[in-house]
């Protein structure tokens, strides 16, 4: 049996390859490829897609049946004391039923396939090393794969900051100690990442793969199937769309309102922004620079070594072939486009129904060039 862990990163198109084998994995497993289930939920909804009584591209997936490694990875993370599973993930079981679970669908189904994704995997060597060990001891009786999906570490940055801005956190601005928080994290440091897999499983074959080349491949799922050399059954159901990223252009506005709003109002302004943003005429985010010249000198200098680790256990070298681009700053500021954004942001503020939105807006108008 051939196992595959695809451990990641976030944002990489990470979501849209579970979505796709979440809706698929019915007809995978009648082929012999298996995307587990951990829970109750998402073993219910695989039967009754099995039936015909549940047609998977017609609805949202709940998150335990879209993204049922991922609970499974934040159950063994939060069991070693690193971290909580989120609420989102409601109802899990340990983390030992979870991997009695799919030992037991790989029992009954004999597949010669078994896929793990997770882009929480990303997490396990600096936070809980053992949990590889134990992933390597449950499935480490045939062919191993390890996958990752990395990107160059400005655009990483600029998208996983989104990220957690669209999840209301209250953050500093890249330009201005943002990016220095990241420096000892896995979100930083490619090699924290993924050392602890490669030493937990030294004959496990490594495919490490530059984002830039995934998205000329056609996508994660496309990439996924044609790295991985997976003979996918016809008719499956098309790759989906999903976790959208926050356009650069209103990171500010996102930001200063999860500082200074309560976090329903937060979330309303953020859903809100997300909605308009179609109609506002923003600059390419790609166009927008989030954190200065200086800022981007330092981060070239300090992933200089993490990029020849890359180079090294990749064997592509170098990992990043652009890479030289980290010190290039784009043609536009943040806080002008920040400065756009508001004045379009006010000028829908019917669209902003809560009166206590409204007022935050036209406080903003006011102090716009304060730094908050």
């Amino acid at each position: 049996m051939k196992t595959i862990f695809f451990i990641g990163h976030h944002k990489v198109g990470s979501t849209s390859l579970q979505d796709f084998l979440s809706r698929n994995s019915v007809a995978l497993a009648r082929s012999g490829i298996l995307y587990p289930s951990v829970d109750f939920e998402s073993m219910a909804l695989m039967l009754a897609t099995a039936m015909g009584k549940y047609i998977p591209q017609l609805e949202v997936l709940p998150i335990n049946a879209r993204e049922p490694h991922n609970a499974l990875a934040f159950r063994m993370l939060a069991e070693q004391g690193k971290g909580k599973v989120p609420a989102y993930h409601k109802g899990l079981p340990s983390s030992h039923q979870m991997l009695r679970a799919i030992r037991q669908q790989i029992d009954f189904l004999a597949p010669h396939t078994v896929i793990l994704a997770a882009e929480v995997f990303a997490n396990f060597a600096p936070a809980a090393p053992g949990q590889i060990t134990r992933l390597a001891e449950a499935f480490g009786d045939g062919e191993l794969t390890v996958v990752a999906t990395l990107r160059r570490i400005d655009d990483y940055l600029a998208s996983w900051h989104g990220q957690r801005l669209k999840f209301g956190h209250d953050l500093a601005p890249l330009r201005a100690g943002g990016m220095q928080n990241y420096f000892g994290s896995i979100h930083f440091n490619y090699r924290l990442m993924l050392e602890g897999w490669v030493e937990a499983m030294p004959n496990a074959r490594l495919i490490l793969r530059d984002y830039s080349d995934v998205r000329r491949a056609g996508g994660s799922v496309a990439d996924f199937v044609a790295q991985t050399g997976l003979d996918l059954p016809s008719g499956l159901l098309d790759e989906q769309k999903t976790n959208e990223s926050l356009h650069r252009g209103i990171y500010e506005i996102v930001r200063r309102g999860n500082k200074a709003l309560r976090p329903a109002q937060a979330g309303k302004l953020r859903q809100t922004l997300r909605d308009l943003t179609p109609d506002m005429n923003l600059p390419a985010s790609g166009d927008i620079e989030l954190f200065g010249a200086q800022n981007r000198q330092i981060m070239q200098d300090r992933f200089e070594s993490i990029h020849a680790y890359l180079g090294k256990i990749s064997g592509k070298s170098p990992f990043f072939e652009d890479q030289s681009e980290v010190r290039q700053t784009r043609p536009i500021p943040e806080m002008e486009v920040f400065e756009l954004a508001l004045d379009q942001a006010c000028k829908h503020k019917k669209a902003f129904v809560d009166p206590e939105i409204k007022d935050f807006l036209d406080s903003l108008k006011v102090n716009s060039r304060a730094e908050i």
